[in-house]
């Protein structure tokens, strides 16, 4: 069965073709979400709610847009939504957190590795460290061009916002993140050509 007998199907009810759905585009929702969040089980629960949210929208699903261009929207409002109330509650500091006695103790970091993958997982901490300094809606944009491959069109689409809205968003979320990336020192310009 093709995508759009699946969805037509799912829309009346079948919930086999529903999971048939799940299964082809959960990778690809769980990444975004992941991408977004820089947390697993965040990201497990996100992609759970964006699909939950697919289930209960279905019927308003017309075909406009390519099925996975609206899970991409539904996953990436879920996330947007998400961020922010973290960062209401982030008020308290995540570097610290009480022992059994209540004294403040330093929380260990998780980014260190084995020594062979050190310089990979120290980059991608950097890079997920930027994409947190950006705006929710800088990040979203960013991750579905980088990480998603979506085209500025159907980035456009996938979030109801204008083509040069979109470029300008991504221009400027890759400025950002180059500076932070440079400020930080995890990355550097090429040598000057003599």
């Amino acid at each position: 069965m093709d995508e759009a007998s699946l969805i037509r199907a799912a829309q009346q009810g079948d919930q086999s073709a529903f999971a048939r759905l799940v299964e082809a585009n959960q990778g690809r929702i769980y990444s975004l979400c992941y991408r977004m969040t820089g947390n697993n089980e965040d990201a497990a629960d996100l992609t759970q709610e964006a699909f939950l949210n697919a289930w209960r929208g279905l019927g308003s699903f017309g075909g406009q847009a390519a099925f996975s261009t609206w899970l991409y929207r539904l996953a990436s409002n879920a996330c947007i939504d998400f961020l922010r109330r973290e960062k209401r509650r982030m008020a308290l500091s995540m570097t610290q957190e009480e022992d059994e006695e209540g004294r403040q103790t330093d929380l260990p970091d998780e980014r260190w590795a084995p020594e062979r993958e050190l310089e990979r997982k120290e980059l991608q901490a950097a890079v997920q460290e930027g994409l947190s300094t950006l705006s929710p809606e800088h990040r979203q944009v960013l991750l579905l061009r980088e990480t998603e491959g979506l085209s500025y069109q159907e980035i456009a689409q996938c979030l109801s916002l204008e083509e040069g809205t979109v470029k300008s968003r991504i221009a400027r979320a890759r400025l950002a993140l180059k500076e932070f990336l440079v400020k930080n020192g995890n990355f550097s310009f090429p040598p000057p050509s003599k």
